[in-house]
């Protein structure tokens, strides 16, 4: 095979790979049929804008804000502007990069780890991956829930995870059905909803960016600018979330181009409007009140934000449409509508279980794990592969890339290692062992990023002059 052909899991090459059908508008039901490549820049920008606007982002806020453990908020209100915006703008170019990919192959996002690590190690970022996917859509439907509970005055919690599980299990049925309703509708009505409260927040005084406490005895922000790099991996963890499933939609993308633009462009722009807009009622906030009620007692808030708690269902559909996808990297020929609804239902019965106690350690460990994998696949699919990439059942082990990205992600820990008690004590021990301490100018995600990038480039380098030795 030469250096410019792309392999599939149905063995043709990029050159070769059979078309969808042309009048195919959905997604295939198992990995054996081709993928449609109907979504073109606009579908994909609409999809990704509206997934940048998320209720997260609003209560993430306090997040980026309180970075450390004891949940004080250390960063003024200037300093935590500057960390998301510093923070999305990274995260939405990881988000293009791994784009990419699943645009140019036509394969779902873990199917492309079959050609990183090969296909039967493949199945541990799988596994990693629908673990924190299920997480994920859980934690969206206890955000509905709650956000529509104050949106009404109280009301039956069950009531409110159970309507949000149906709609995002029936927008899962229709994937591609549904981006486009994206486009058409949701899109403009949300638009609509982020500059309406931008006025109306304007009118009820912007936030002093020195303030401490906040305005109009809303929260009291720190001055503190020394915490800024983690608050920056805080805000960029949001955006690398998506990382791990973003192929599994732009591989329906007209082009490469398309793909990397409206992933890395339209996320990160919404991202920053919905993160500012947080802060903003954070700081109007009064007495303790939650971060959404500042959005109700606004003129219309009520209607507008009801935009919101409608459109939050996307985020779950995302994450439940690519936990099918990646199951279907372990069982490729079940349907992914029989997934899908059974995922819908056990999310909607997490939900009803769970609450979000421990948002900021769970945004931790998704850095600590997919920050690394994507250096790795970025060095490894730009700068090796050059056109040849592997996604075949039989795909070989490639060990060299798994050393790769352990290497980044103990890079991660050491400097970030997170939350929980256990964890963080065993990653204490390792950096005292080795006399290392980490300093306020470290970046864990950016640092593990480039450390997984390079050993992975590296590692590829020894393995092609292996190859080519052998041949000779």
């Amino acid at each position: 095979m030469s250096s410019a052909t792309l392999e599939n899991g149905d063995g043709a090459s990029r050159g070769h790979r059979p078309l969808a059908d042309p009048g195919s508008h959905e997604a295939p039901l198992t990995l054996d049929e081709p993928a449609p490549r109907v979504l073109s820049f606009w579908d994909q920008s609409a999809f990704w804008a509206n997934l940048g606007v998320s209720l997260f982002a609003f209560s993430g806020a306090y997040t980026v804000l309180a970075p450390d453990l004891d949940g004080t908020l250390r960063l003024s209100i200037a300093a935590g502007i500057v960390a998301m915006i510093v923070g999305t703008l990274l995260g939405g170019l990881m988000l293009g990069l791994s784009a990419v990919p699943g645009a140019r192959t036509g394969r779902p996002a873990m199917v492309l780890l079959r050609g990183l690590f090969g296909a039967r190690l493949s199945y541990v970022p799988t596994v990693l991956n629908i673990a924190q996917l299920v997480g994920w859509g859980t934690f969206e439907l206890i955000v509905i829930s709650e956000a529509a509970r104050e949106l009404f005055g109280g009301g039956p919690r069950w009531l409110f995870v159970l309507l949000a599980g149906v709609l995002t299990t029936a927008l899962t049925i229709w994937p591609l059905g549904s981006v486009r309703l994206l486009r058409r509708f949701v899109t403009v009505a949300v638009a609509v909803a982020l500059v309406w409260f931008y006025i109306q927040f304007f009118r009820e005084g912007l936030p002093d960016l020195t303030a401490n406490p906040g305005p109009s005895g809303g929260a009291p922000f720190g001055t503190d600018w020394s915490m800024f790099w983690i608050a920056t991996d805080a805000a960029l963890a949001v955006s690398i979330s998506w990382v791990p499933l973003a192929a599994d939609y732009t591989r329906h993308s007209r082009s490469e181009k398309a793909a990397f633009g409206a992933a890395s462009g339209a996320y990160a722009l919404t991202q920053i409007i919905a993160y500012v807009l947080g802060l903003f009622a954070l700081a109007l906030a009064v007495n303790g009140e939650g971060v959404y009620q500042p959005f109700l007692t606004v003129t219309l808030g009520a209607v507008f934000f009801l935009v919101f708690v409608v459109r939050e269902a996307d985020q779950s559909f995302a994450n439940v449409y690519s936990t099918a996808l990646s199951i279907q990297n372990l069982l490729p020929r079940v349907d992914r509508r029989i997934l899908s609804i059974g995922l819908g239902a056990l999310i909607t019965v997490l939900a009803l279980a769970l609450n979000m106690g421990n948002y900021a350690g769970f945004l931790s460990l998704i850095g600590s794990v997919f920050v690394p994998m994507l250096g790795v696949l970025a060095a490894d699919f730009f700068l090796r592969a050059r056109g040849v990439w592997n996604t075949a059942p039989d795909a070989p082990s490639r060990w060299g890339m798994i050393a790769a990205w352990l290497a980044g992600f103990a890079v991660y820990q050491l400097i970030n290692p997170g939350a929980v008690s256990w964890w963080s004590a065993f990653w204490t021990d390792v950096r005292d062992l080795l006399h290392f301490d980490p300093q306020p100018w470290m970046s864990a995600s950016f640092l593990s990023f480039l450390v997984a990038g390079l050993a992975a480039f590296l590692i590829g380098r020894l393995d092609r002059g292996e190859t080519a030795a052998a041949k000779s």
